[in-house]
């Protein structure tokens, strides 16, 4: 019998692959994008995936696929761009899965802050930006205050979002908007000032558990770029209940019931205030993270999802491990991706740093103040976060992503 699974995030596809084969399983991997999993891939034993090429962005084409594989029982899409999609294929399909209207609901950023405002769950009204080019300053001031954030509903990898802080940055937003690729609408909302956490949950049955915090250390203003990521975050026990309550909460206001979910919060002076929820296992290395530091393969609850049965992850006694940190690494300029050097320094280092690859040699890297523009990634572990944080820093020193901007 066979799982399939509509594209991925950059990594966790083996340790999916993996957690199906514990089921008995077979994963098919249908994507237009192969060459982004090659790194991935090749820690596989060859065959382990079905690996079928189809354009993902034609609906018709991934439905014609699916239809295809004669003993297809489930089906996954834990990524923002195909999640929408991937529920719809499953409802259709009568697969196990989660209602589409909420997953559209999640993906709308505007939606589930009005919504949450509207169930008290947040102190925040978002202000949409119809027009960019005539927004005022005293508008968005009036609005939400400022500093204001103003971004994308549909957004993903801190891609289109602006801070507005004055005039100089409410001309910058307009300019880049002007121009800016949008997968929804421009609304804006206030600053929220103090530390990022994401809260990494599964829920199933609107039973709602917290696996733990990760951090996030973002740029300088005014991008809002991450830069290094910790888990678990060892906040006090107390406070990660009353996290673990609240993430219940507003994932029931949202009707959701039934997935992994990474809720990027602000910790403000006045408490854990929601930046937005994300239907899915968090980014980058998030999802190797939760593996190596809870002791688990996480990935086996996406299975257990996918095939409509209470997930284990759900009640499973978590063994532990080492705490783990990462840091993304960056050029200092867009253009061609022409070299990385000292991964081979990496061993030097403690903590067991490893290099993974994002972009091959060749590619081109438009994009440097958000999550588009990373070439690589340096994890290292620890006795804790904070240790591992140390660690996964200074090896990432050793580490220069270099482009050719040409002429």
């Amino acid at each position: 019998m066979t799982i399939a699974c509509i594209e991925m995030l950059s990594f966790g596809l083996a340790h999916l692959a993996r957690a199906a084969h514990s089921c008995g399983e077979r994963l098919a991997l249908l994507t237009g994008v192969e060459p982004l999993y090659l790194h991935e891939l090749a820690t596989l034993p060859p065959g382990t995936i079905d690996v079928i090429p189809v354009d993902t962005h034609d609906r018709q084409a991934v439905d014609k696929a699916l239809r295809a594989i004669g003993d297809l029982r489930g089906l996954i899409s834990s990524t923002d761009t195909w999640g929408v999609t991937g529920a719809e294929l499953a409802a259709e399909l009568g697969l196990p899965g989660i209602d589409p209207a909420v997953i559209r609901l999640a993906r709308d950023k505007a939606r589930v802050r009005d919504l949450l405002h509207r169930s008290g769950l947040s102190r925040v009204v978002p202000f949409p930006v119809d027009d960019v080019a005539t927004v005022s300053l005293d508008q968005l001031a009036s609005a939400v205050g400022l500093p204001a954030v103003v971004k994308d509903t549909a957004g993903t990898s801190s891609a289109n979002v602006w801070l507005v802080r004055d005039a100089d940055d409410l001309a910058r937003l307009r300019r880049e908007a002007a121009d800016a690729a949008l997968f929804g609408s421009l609304f804006a909302e206030p600053f929220l000032p103090g530390p990022v956490y994401s809260a990494e949950t599964v829920t199933w049955a609107g039973q709602t558990r917290l696996l733990g915090l990760s951090s996030r250390l973002m740029s300088a203003q005014p991008w809002f770029r991450e830069d290094v990521t910790a888990f678990p975050v060892a906040l006090p026990p107390d406070e990660l209940r009353e996290i673990e309550a609240w993430a219940g909460a507003v994932l029931a206001a949202l009707g959701y019931t039934d997935r992994f979910a990474h809720i990027e919060i602000a910790m403000a002076i006045d408490g854990p205030q929601l930046i937005e929820v994300n239907p899915r296992i968090g980014g980058a290395l998030v999802g190797e993270a939760m593996c190596r530091a809870l002791g688990v393969n996480v990935y086996a609850g996406l299975v257990d999802l996918a095939l409509g049965r209470r997930p284990r992850l759900l009640d499973a006694a978590l063994p532990g491990g080492p705490a783990v940190a990462f840091v993304l690494a960056y050029p200092q300029q867009a253009g061609e991706l022409v070299a990385v050097h000292g991964t081979d320094d990496l061993h030097r280092y403690p903590g067991q740093p490893r290099w993974y690859p994002t972009k091959a040699l060749g590619a081109h890297i438009a994009h440097v103040t958000d999550g588009r523009g990373y070439a690589g990634i340096v994890l290292a572990e620890g006795p804790t976060a904070e240790i591992a944080t140390h660690r996964a820093v200074a090896a990432a020193g050793a580490v220069h992503v270099r482009t050719h901007q040409s002429c």
